[in-house]
């Protein structure tokens, strides 16, 4: 865990949202690129793992707090608290993944990618794979505009390909303290997709989607897609 002892020379903290650093996707892959520019620059580096959204203030206080030049905070909805922070530490940077903020703030990069572009490539090799005709997506909360995009894109790739082909789209009923860490859910979810005839199935939900593509795995003449990393060698 992080302290708040001044750190020596340069330090790049990165804050989480609810979940796990070693996710195998979204916050692992973050923490990758913190700990990769971290060597690259000769700075020190350190996570904090949020356990609840009422902490995303105090996490990044923290960081700001012991001296680090740069926070990372991953993931949309920490987009208020980090525009917060930046306000009070205006000599700290702050680097938002999956975040824009409504005006330009000095110390604040956004980083935003394309999940529509990524779901839209998935739903097309999906539908290429599928001798069914049925595929599906499990996903994390629809509350987090980037999900929402992977979920579109993917039916609109597949629908590309194959205009009749039938996709079972599933988000996670619950709130963002439990839609990316819930893999028994992923693996059910997977499962009914499975027993509904789809032989492919796309997870992108953080370890909820990993559920879902170790379920499929494990099923004879299906297919599963991961996100965010090579989840074949993570997963």
């Amino acid at each position: 865990p992080a302290t708040t002892a001044a750190p020596e020379g340069a330090c790049i903290g990165l804050v989480t949202d609810v979940g796990e650093v070693d996710d195998k996707s979204f916050n692992q892959s973050a923490w990758e690129g913190v700990q990769a520019a971290g060597a690259a620059a000769g700075a020190s580096v350190d996570y904090i793992e949020t356990q609840a959204a009422k902490d995303y203030a105090t996490n990044i206080g923290l960081f700001a707090d012991s001296g680090c030049d740069i926070v990372v905070t991953v993931g949309f909805a920490l987009g208020e608290a980090t525009g917060i922070a930046a306000g009070e530490y205006p000599d700290v940077d702050f680097i938002g993944v999956d975040q824009w903020q409504g005006e330009a703030i000095a110390n604040v990069a956004g980083l935003l990618f394309p999940e529509d572009q990524a779901g839209y490539l998935a739903g097309a090799l999906a539908a290429s794979l599928s001798t069914s005709g049925v595929i599906a997506e499990v996903l994390g909360t629809d509350l987090v505009p980037p999900v929402v995009a992977f979920g579109e894109g993917f039916v609109n790739g597949a629908k590309h390909i194959d205009p009749s082909i039938t996709v079972i789209k599933t988000y996670h009923p619950g709130g963002l303290d439990v839609a990316f860490t819930d893999p028994e859910w992923g693996a059910t979810t997977a499962r009914q997709a499975l027993d509904q005839g789809a032989d492919v199935v796309f997870g992108a939900g953080g370890k909820t989607g990993n559920g879902a593509i170790i379920e499929v795995a494990g099923e004879a003449g299906a297919f599963c897609i991961g996100v965010d990393t090579d989840q074949w060698t993570t997963v």
